[in-house]
């Protein structure tokens, strides 16, 4: 499934796939742009790409946290895009681009230098 997953997207280039949180992240040039959560694919977006993904009928990507329930910058691939690398290439484009507008946070300094 994460082979697919990663087949699907590397119409922008080389794609990785890391665990992390019981599920997967999917980076492209070390920014993660989309996820892999109970074997469903979500891709990342913000505020300028968001209305695309609604349009599509995507939904966005919830969990239940401590707090209730919480909402991610992920939102489920469209269906139509999963069979076919080429129909997710614009998809993909929009994630990337959603991942490359936020800010990469700052690596924390080893102590003792």
């Amino acid at each position: 499934m994460i082979d697919w997953y990663r087949e699907l997207l590397e119409t922008i280039g080389p794609v990785s796939a890391r665990k992390m949180f019981g599920g997967w992240g999917l980076f492209h040039d070390g920014r993660m742009f989309a996820l892999v959560a109970d074997e469903v694919l979500y891709l990342k977006v913000d505020a300028q790409t968001r209305e695309a993904f609604a349009a599509a009928g995507s939904a966005p990507f919830v969990y239940e946290s401590a707090r209730g329930r919480a909402e991610m910058g992920y939102w489920r691939a469209p269906d139509e895009a999963m069979d076919d690398p080429e129909a997710m290439r614009p998809w993909a484009r929009l994630a990337w681009q959603a991942a490359e507008r936020q800010p990469q946070s700052r690596k924390r300094r080893v102590r003792g230098s």
